[in-house]
């Protein structure tokens, strides 16, 4: 990953730098890593993580199926 410094703005950079590592869910998985994860506690995290995202998809999509 790479972010660009312009005039000698570190803080711009840094920021910029922080928004792409957010996007690709970077600080998620660190803090997932920090500790042992038992298989079943992260089968069960990735089952709900699964439907919240079917949950959200849905809700999407009904409210734009509502507006139209």
């Amino acid at each position: 990953m790479q972010v660009s410094v312009r005039e000698n703005n570190v803080d711009q950079a840094l920021r910029a730098l922080k928004k792409k590592l957010q996007r690709e869910g970077v600080f998620r998985e660190m803090k997932l890593r920090q500790a042992f994860e038992k298989p079943s506690e992260k089968k069960a995290r990735e089952k709900a993580e699964a439907i919240r995202r079917q949950r959200k998809l849905a809700r999407k999509k009904a409210q734009r199926e509502g507006m139209m």
